[in-house]
């Protein structure tokens, strides 16, 4: 079934918050100038605001301290904050990068009963291993991942010079997509969080 034209929203008086987030923290990563392109594409939504949320720009604990404090504290608010999280992930050695487990790890409840979806790179695979690993962790949350995502293959010729897709590509439909069904889950689970409280 062909979805439905994208429409944009009238303005919200109170927008979705969308938590894009950079799950590489290596350096020259693909995966800043892929979210920064999808960021843009969700702020063409008159109902959507965008947080970036750079794990690069943390310096997190080497260990897991019982109190958070710091950059840990700031992340956690940052999701507690969030109706619904896009997770930029590449493909490293068949798996996902220790810095975005450490991250998820982090907060607890207040992943749940939001939505994520996923932007995933890499080669031939296109991050899509890492992406189904990532699914069993925030199943294991009480998140709600997206069906449908965007990927792309980093040696393909896609990408223009400057990292991102150029106007026009397949990628831009699949954005679409993918902040089609994050926009209902998030409604509808706010909607439910606010409703009543999440049954754990």
């Amino acid at each position: 079934m062909t979805p439905p034209a994208y429409r944009a929203a009238a303005p919200s008086p109170h927008p979705l918050t969308v938590a894009v987030l950079i799950g590489s923290t290596r350096e020259g990563r693909a995966g800043l100038a892929l979210a920064e392109w999808f960021a843009d594409c969700a702020r063409e939504r008159a109902d959507l605001a965008v947080d970036t949320v750079d794990l690069a720009e943390f310096d997190f604990p080497a260990r897991h301290p019982a109190q958070l404090t710091g950059a840990a504290a700031e992340f956690v608010a940052r999701v507690d904050a969030a109706d619904a999280f896009v997770v930029v992930t590449p493909e490293y050695n068949h798996g996902y990068p220790a810095s975005l487990k450490q991250a998820i790890d982090l907060p607890y409840e207040e992943w749940r009963a939001k939505p994520v979806g996923f932007l995933s790179y890499g080669g031939l695979a296109q991050g899509l291993r890492a992406v189904e690993q990532l699914r069993q962790v925030f199943a294991e949350l009480h998140a709600v991942t997206m069906r449908d995502g965007v990927s792309f293959n980093l040696y393909d010729g896609s990408l223009g010079e400057d990292g991102r897709p150029p106007a026009g590509s397949p990628a831009e439909k699949a954005a679409q997509v993918l902040l089609d069904q994050l926009t209902w889950w998030a409604h509808t689970l706010r909607e439910g969080r606010q409703a009543r409280p999440y049954a754990a």
